[in-house]
């Protein structure tokens, strides 16, 4: 059974950093050019955050967090991280990564992450 599932969630003051972490049952079969995170903000839909690019070294992100957020992939821990600095209370929300296998995407059950002081 394909598994994906989200860690690192928590509470944090403004101006702070947390690292959230994904985990892939099958990671080697997803496609690498389709690991992305998205949130769901209270009040609002769930919204794309970043995807990885192909090369795994890089990342194409929202408006919202450009600058302060990086995705990255651990292929060794079959991991894909996401590095949120600088987090504002606007990031408030819970966060889902999502991977793409034989052309299914495939969801955690998302970690919250307050920013509050």
């Amino acid at each position: 059974q394909v598994q994906v599932m989200e860690s690192g969630g928590g509470l944090v003051q403004p101006g702070g950093s947390l690292r959230l972490s994904c985990a892939f049952s099958e990671f080697t079969r997803f496609r690498k050019d389709a690991m992305s995170w998205f949130r769901q903000t209270p009040g609002k839909e769930r919204e794309w955050v970043t995807t990885i690019l192909l090369d795994g070294l890089s990342g194409i992100y929202a408006d919202s967090v450009k600058g302060r957020f990086i995705i990255s992939k651990d292929d060794d821990k079959n991991l894909v991280h996401l590095q949120m600095n600088d987090l504002r209370p606007e990031d408030t929300g819970v966060y889902y990564c999502r991977g793409n296998l034989g052309g299914y995407y495939y969801w955690g059950q998302g970690t919250q992450v307050t920013v509050s002081t």
